[in-house]
This record gives structure tokens, sequence and C-alpha cells, in this order.
């Protein structure tokens, strides 16, 4: 698919990138990885595989995709994790939603029907409640996982929201800023398989509370 550009956020991710990639091998999208310079053990687990690197000048997760997004230079954009918990199948699924609909952004959803995960955790899952929550009755977002950041969106209207968060609080400014400029945002289900290996960076109590503030700044900042 040569409208679409996957964008993969890769920090230390050399125990599990490389199986991503190989199952990509199937699928004709044009591949990003970005990455930190001095995180040589994943550029070096990846020098087989047909993909371009970009190395971050930033810090943070947020960071590294609005560095791939404003970088991306086809029609349309797919945030793909790194660990093996997205499955690239379910992306001709999306695609096809967006060009049925004239969708400008599809988040795909643990929580709709035919959808769920492997790797949730009770925690992951009332935090996820919670905040998806708050969107819907906050910022009338009709999005049922606002944390989960498998999306698809179309990138020049990505690069119009000026999105300025740098870490994980980029998953509630990104569908927040597309609903108040009026995009037309879907939702996909979606199932969450098993990552291969590692950890997953996110803190449950740190980046919670700042989810939470950055919320409450984008409601009085409108």
């Amino acid at each position: 698919m040569e409208n679409l550009t996957l964008l993969i956020p890769a920090k230390f991710e050399s125990e599990s990138l490389p199986s991503v990639l190989d199952e990509l091998k199937k699928f004709n999208y044009k591949i990003c990885i970005i990455l930190k310079e001095t995180d040589s053990s994943t550029i070096n687990s990846i020098v087989d595989f047909d993909v371009e690197i970009i190395h971050q000048k930033g810090i943070g997760y947020g960071d590294a995709l609005i560095e791939g997004i404003n970088y991306c230079k086809t029609k349309y954009f797919c945030i793909f994790n790194a660990d093996g918990s997205f499955n690239p199948n379910e992306i001709d699924g999306i695609m096809k939603q967006i060009e049925e609909n004239n969708s400008d952004f599809v988040f795909a959803s643990r929580y709709e029907k035919n959808a769920g995960s492997d790797d949730d955790t009770i925690i992951t899952l009332v935090g996820n409640y919670f905040f998806s929550l708050i969107g819907k009755i906050f910022f009338k977002l009709g999005i049922s996982d606002i944390l989960y950041t498998f999306v698809v969106g179309n990138t020049s209207k990505a690069k119009s929201l000026d999105i300025l968060s740098k870490d994980f609080r980029f998953c509630v400014e990104l569908p927040i800023k597309a609903k108040r400029k009026n995009f037309k945002i879907d939702v996909f289900p979606s199932f969450e398989r098993k990552r291969i290996a590692g950890k997953k960076k996110v803190n449950a109590l740190k980046d919670g509370s700042l989810i939470l503030k950055k919320l409450i700044e984008l409601f009085f900042n409108k």
C-alpha cells in the first residue's frame, strides 16, 4: 500500500522488533523506525530489513511520533507498536473503513464488539475506561479506548494539529485536537496480542497523573 507509512517508535526493542518486521514482510507498507541514534542494539537487530530509520532528536514516546508524522511523506500514517502487540492484518480493514467513511482518523479499540486483549491488566482496563469516559463527557469523543495508540490517520491533517506532548500524553492530545478541528473520527475493533518481549514502558501512576493533567489543560485551553 503505497499511500501508507507505518511509524514504529522502537526504544530498546531489539528483542521484539525483528519479529515484527519479519511479519510485516508480506505487506507492501513503507516502514519508518523512530529511535535514538545511541540505541545501537535495536539498530543492529534490524540491519537486514528494508526500513527507513529516523534518529530521534528529542526524548519521549510522543516526541518520536511527532518527529515521525512530520517526516512522513505518504497520504496516511499508521502508529504501530514495535513489541508485537498490534496485528498487521487489521490495517487493511482500517484502511477500508477510511475509504468507505471518508474518515480522517481511525482509532483501534480493544473494547468494541469482537475486540479484546491478551495484554490488558485490571489497572490498564480501569485507567482506559476512566480516561475514555472523560473524553466522551468533556470532549465529545466517541472513542472507547483513548490510551490505545493503534491509529491510522491523514498525515497532512495530523501535521496541522500542532501536537506538543512529548510523552504518553500524546495519546489524548491527538484525538482531542482532531475533534476540535472537526476532522472525521472513527473507531475500529482490534485485538491486542501479548507483546513478544520486554516490559511495558508506561508507568501507570506517573503517566496516568500526567495524562489527567493534560486533559484538564486541554479542557480549559480551547
